[in-house]
């Protein structure tokens, strides 16, 4: 049974960030053959607990088959549609250094509903540049862009310093879903989904894991310790 859109946009931001968990798994089990799966089988493979899953799920209106579990197929499509994921998202990024090379760069975005539709930076080195036979624009032609090909999602990967005054500009032209991989805390109005995506913080807590196993293991001293 799939969820009525009234019924989605009920689903708590909580099971929201658990869901595309749950599509990647369901979509690795679909590319290696397996057509159906346990709650309990996909939980463990997600890494939460069975009965948060059939909770999660039951926002969606799917509880499975007792005894047979979930369709694959059929529940990643039923996750792929509570996400939005079966729109078409046209996708800008500002920002054209490393990281904004390669976010342009990566193929998955269309597979998984995305299309980059514009790149921007005021570095005129760049300006003019092609990137996966994209033109890099001047940020101030962010404007006329959206007005002739709409963008619903905008890219920040600036600098931190540059970060709050694109995200300005973003908000400025109408964009209000914005995806930020600048370190730094972006003010906006009431209306404006920001997610921030912070590399260093992730690496740190990647440290850490890393530092407590080594300790477990008995290969950092005891001076880390004190």
């Amino acid at each position: 049974m799939s969820a009525d859109p009234a019924l989605r946009r009920e689903i708590p931001d909580a099971t929201v960030a658990r869901l595309p968990e749950y599509l990647r798994t369901l979509s690795r089990l679909a590319e290696d053959g397996v057509p159906s799966v346990s709650s309990e089988e996909l939980a463990a493979a997600v890494g939460v607990r069975s009965a948060q899953l059939r909770k999660d799920l039951s926002h969606l209106g799917s509880y499975g088959v007792r005894g047979v579990g979930y369709d694959v197929e059929t529940l990643a499509l039923e996750i792929s549609r509570a996400l939005g994921l079966t729109e078409d998202w046209p996708v800008a990024i500002v920002g054209m250094g490393n990281l904004g090379h390669a976010l342009a760069s990566y193929s998955g975005f269309v597979t998984k509903g995305f299309r980059i539709v514009a790149l921007f930076d005021d570095d005129p080195a760049l300006v003019g540049e092609r990137v996966v036979d994209i033109a890099i624009r001047p940020l101030s032609e962010l404007d006329d862009k959206h007005a002739v090909d709409p963008i619903s999602i905008g890219v920040i990967a600036t600098p931190a310093p540059a970060a709050q005054a694109v995200c300005d500009r973003l908000v400025g032209a109408g964009i209000s879903s914005i995806l930020n991989f600048a370190p730094a805390v972006l003010a906006v109005p009431e209306g404006v989904d920001v997610r921030r995506v912070d590399l260093s913080t992730e690496l740190q807590i990647l440290a850490f894991h890393a530092q407590r196993k080594a300790l477990a293991a008995g290969h950092l001293g005891a001076a880390v310790l004190s």
